[in-house]
């Protein structure tokens, strides 16, 4: 049996407005383009972090009766290929009244919207894998050193030549909102027709410094990660807990992060829920598999509102 090591973080958030990073009803993250995923091995990579510097925070748009992909991204000034880099979870022919899309340049939407400094959020390890289909499936994982929540966080993901001439740059996010005090999660991005010798530059765009105690509390139980014999999927599943003095919260979210035996990350997945009452809990199952070699262990991040 293998043996696994599943770290689990805490994730809190507010009974607010929805996440920036919502998908429609039912909807979790995929970024697995083929049903058996690729045992090619992962590119070597070269982690370039820069310093973050004042660039424009994303802004949350929710949709409402009547929108469409192609007229909000001609609303906003950016491209559906942006629009959709930027909601990798939001099918475009199917987004539900309330679905909340990120627009990756919201200075373009809003005249004369503040662009606060990101804080700083180091950059530990970036790694891309090749997919069937020729293109890559990039992440970078983002560790928060602060001892408080970072939310809004986004990255710059560009792929080098040899002589670090740009092949292609995308903005990546997180499946997530918000990083807990002393946790990682990957911002993610796929690259179509890519080189797999392609080298990695990440630079962080925004990490927004917010204080932890206007969060309610969710936890989790019982987590536990079946991995495959293989190692290429592992089934996820267990409880979200909301404490009996906190208010109730309308939807959940289970972000699972794999990592092979080196500690990289090879997939990670989403999982959608409903609302919680104060007390009670919301039971999760779900499967994560691998874009690279076998999964060792698996890294939970939880978020309620």
């Amino acid at each position: 049996m293998r043996n696994l090591i599943l770290t689990c973080a805490f994730l809190i958030t507010a009974c607010a407005p929805a996440s920036p990073q919502n998908a429609s009803n039912n909807s979790s993250l995929e970024p697995y383009l083929t049903a058996t995923p690729s045992l090619t091995p992962a590119p070597n990579v070269l982690v370039i972090v820069e310093t973050p510097i004042p660039t424009s925070t994303p802004l949350a748009y929710t949709i409402k009766s009547g929108d469409t992909f192609s007229e909000l991204a001609e609303q906003f000034k950016i491209s559906q290929d942006d629009l959709r880099a930027a909601n990798p979870d939001v099918s475009p022919n199917s987004m539900s009244v309330g679905t909340i899309l990120l627009i990756p340049d919201g200075s373009n939407a809003i005249a004369a919207a503040s662009s606060p400094t990101p804080v700083p959020a180091p950059v530990t390890q970036a790694i891309c894998h090749p997919t069937a289909d020729d293109g890559l499936w990039c992440f970078a994982l983002i560790q928060n050193d602060s001892p408080n929540v970072l939310e809004n966080i986004s990255a710059q993901i560009t792929l080098l030549d040899e002589t670090n001439n740009a092949l292609a740059s995308q903005t990546a996010f997180m499946p997530l909102d918000i990083i807990p005090p002393n946790t990682s999660l990957p911002v993610y991005v796929f690259f179509p027709n890519t080189p797999v010798s392609a080298n990695v530059q990440v630079q962080v765009l925004s990490a927004i410094e917010t204080n932890a105690s206007r969060y309610l509390p969710a936890t989790l139980q019982n987590a536990t990660a079946q991995i495959d014999w293989n190692g290429l999927t592992a089934q996820l599943s267990g409880q979200v807990h909301l404490p009996a003095e906190s208010t109730a919260a309308t939807q959940t979210w289970v972000a699972a992060v794999a990592y092979d035996k080196d500690g990289r990350v090879v997939g990670i997945k989403r999982w959608e829920g409903g609302a919680i009452q104060p007390g009670a809990s919301i039971a999760f199952s779900f499967l994560v598999s691998s874009l690279g070699p076998p999964i060792d262990a698996v890294e939970f991040v939880i978020e309620a509102q």
